[in-house]
């Protein structure tokens, strides 16, 4: 986990993405932690959105920009001169990668060597964390869990982009940031992979847990898709303490060992069904909140995906620190404060301080 030496105080930070869900909670914890933080992403897709309820542009460097413009994304890095770069903007929906297939390819695998282009004309940054996905494996629908050494592949858009990323960045790793040359370049670069992220302030489209309290507050039955396909779910605080003890790693005299790819997954115990999600959810929510099975023919969709992540553990000593229960009931919790019309931005901060007591007390 995090070096207890460590610190972020003044620490640039350069961070695409920032107006998503994981970008935003990763955004406001950095800050948190003192670290100067400009983020470079398009406009928030949804409305509500954690960026805007949460007023994370308080704390941080707000540019809005694309990726796959060079010219803005490279002055934006290059003016800031970061020490650290999370890379985290995506098009990250299957389904909607179906219907903008071409979008989903442009932004994830050319938006990435973008972003590891600027980079590489950027002479400040010595860090680098390139999130993907756990999707990006060839999912076989086995049993046991995805190992960083196993093929990389995608059924659809969305998780073949993702494993292009992956490549891309490998290739850039090999071709400009070498380990073996790490004293001229002075760039580490990893690549980060985590399950399905839950938490308060994620509104976007067809994923469970929003579509699950948009039900819930319009106070109707919420249809569900796929109620036994299994998922390495996880509170979204989970992966982002991996994410930054990753950045942390890549900062040490040791960097070239952690210059690698990493899953940040959860207990074995908490990969469960859907219809477990969904039945804790509605029971946690109460107030009537009930689903029904939706049977009409939908996109493929994997039916069973976990993640083993013995190499963060060994590595970087992380290790999941919240229970699926108690990660959905810090959800219900977030989103009701949100409902009664709480200081969203006090409360975020709230809840990241109680996880990090969490992990203070390992």
């Amino acid at each position: 986990m995090p070096h207890p030496a460590f610190s972020w105080h003044g620490k640039r930070v350069f961070l695409t993405g920032h107006t998503g869900f994981k970008g935003g909670w990763l955004a406001l914890w950095l800050a948190s932690k003192g670290a100067r933080v400009r983020g470079y992403a398009l406009d928030p897709c949804t409305d509500p959105n954690l960026f805007t309820v949460a007023r994370i542009d308080r704390v941080i460097d707000d540019i809005r920009g694309d990726i796959r413009d060079p010219g803005s994304l490279e002055s934006a890095m290059q003016s800031f001169a970061p020490e650290v770069v999370f890379h985290m903007a995506a098009q990250p929906l299957v389904r909607l990668s179906y219907d903008d297939p071409i979008g989903t390819y442009e932004t994830n695998v050319i938006g990435t060597a973008r972003v590891l282009d600027s980079i590489r004309r950027t002479p400040s940054v010595r860090a680098v964390v390139s999130i993907t996905t756990d999707k990006c494996y060839e999912n076989k629908e086995w049993i046991w869990g995805y190992r960083e050494t196993d093929p990389l592949g995608g059924y659809d858009p969305y998780s073949s982009s993702k494993a292009c990323a992956e490549i891309v960045s490998a290739a850039y790793r090999q071709s400009y940031f070498s380990t073996a040359k790490l004293t001229e370049h002075k760039v580490a670069l990893a690549t980060a992979r985590a399950g399905n992220v839950i938490g308060g302030g994620d509104w976007s489209l067809d994923r469970l847990i929003p579509d699950l309290v948009r039900g819930f507050l319009a106070g109707e039955p919420v249809p569900i898709r796929r109620p036994h396909a299994i998922r390495p779910w996880q509170h979204v605080l989970e992966p982002l303490a991996g994410y930054i003890s990753l950045a942390e790693h890549l900062l040490s005299p040791n960097a070239a060992h952690y210059a690698t790819a990493y899953n940040f997954g959860p207990a074995d115990d908490d990969a469960q069904p859907v219809a477990w999600i969904v039945d804790k959810m509605t029971s946690f929510w109460g107030d009537g909140a009930s689903w029904f099975l939706d049977e009409q023919e939908h996109v493929h969709e994997a039916g069973y995906l976990k993640l083993d992540a013995s190499r963060a553990r060994a590595d970087l000593g992380w290790t999941p620190h919240l229970h699926l229960e108690t990660a959905l009931e810090w959800l219900v919790k977030w989103y009701r404060a949100w409902q009664a019309g709480a200081d969203m931005h006090a409360y975020t901060l709230a809840q990241i301080a109680a996880y990090e007591s969490l992990l203070a007390g390992t």
